[in-house]
């Protein structure tokens, strides 16, 4: 059973880590898929033809999460292509980790801007479409450190937190236009960026997962899907952790 048949879907960040498994989850259950890249355009090219080949529209475009002027062009481009957009999944995400006093305020701007403005960005762009449809399921990216800080990463958890509390105000603002706002938290998942940790810091995070493993960004992309398909009708304003029990 294809849970997305016919949605068109646009996703930040989506050539590689958890955007990758969400565009491949979706194209997989009849969505059409539009993503959206930073860099690296013949990786962004193959995923955009794989997707092609499941039988669903699909298109890979260049543009920087963190610039409102362009996630205005983005949100053109597809309701160009596609004439509507029923999902949005605010993806797009940095991390510049390092203590407090050490944190440049370059650091600090970089990672808002991308994790958090960005989700702003987009949001005000695809919110008029969405209210002319009185339909549309926005899934913002959180993460289990913007609910429980982590030393370190002021910046991801400030930014991760303002994600929550701009999903909670969005889902109220736009609900009664049947306009749904949620957000994801994962935990620890198994991405380029944990591969590159070494092995006491993994073992480290193991030790406060109560399900003793990392998580995998195919498992973030079945949230995304029960949060963007007619299963989740019901769900607004809620953050789902993804996260093996470790924020419980």
């Amino acid at each position: 059973m294809k849970l997305l048949e016919g949605k068109v879907a646009l996703i930040t960040g989506g050539s590689r880590g958890i955007g990758e498994a969400i565009a491949k989850k979706y194209a997989a259950h009849g969505a059409h898929v539009a993503f959206s890249y930073r860099s690296s355009a013949e990786k962004a090219k193959a995923i955009e033809a794989e997707l092609q080949s499941m039988g669903v529209e699909a298109i890979a475009i260049q543009s920087d999460a963190s610039s409102f002027e362009q996630a205005g062009e983005l949100a053109k481009a597809v309701l160009d292509k596609f004439g509507r957009i029923d999902i949005v999944i605010n993806n797009a995400g940095i991390t510049k980790d390092t203590l407090m006093l050490r944190m440049s305020e370059e650091q600090w701007d970089a990672v808002i801007n991308v994790n958090l403005k960005s989700v702003f960005n987009l949001t005000k762009q695809v919110l008029r479409p969405m209210l002319k449809q009185r339909s549309g399921s926005i899934i913002n990216m959180s993460s289990v450190v913007g609910v429980f800080g982590n030393a370190g990463q002021a910046n991801y958890a400030a930014s991760k937190a303002g994600i929550i509390g701009f999903t909670k105000s969005i889902a109220k603002e736009v609900g009664s236009r049947g306009i749904r706002c949620n957000a994801i938290a994962p935990g620890f998942i198994e991405t380029d960026m944990t591969e590159e940790l070494d092995e006491k810091t993994k073992e480290a995070f193991l030790s406060g997962i109560p399900l003793k493993r990392l998580g995998k960004a195919d498992e973030v992309a079945d949230a995304c899907l029960f949060l963007g398909s007619d299963l989740s009708t019901y769900v607004s304003g809620q953050v789902l952790s993804v996260c093996g029990a470790l924020n419980t």
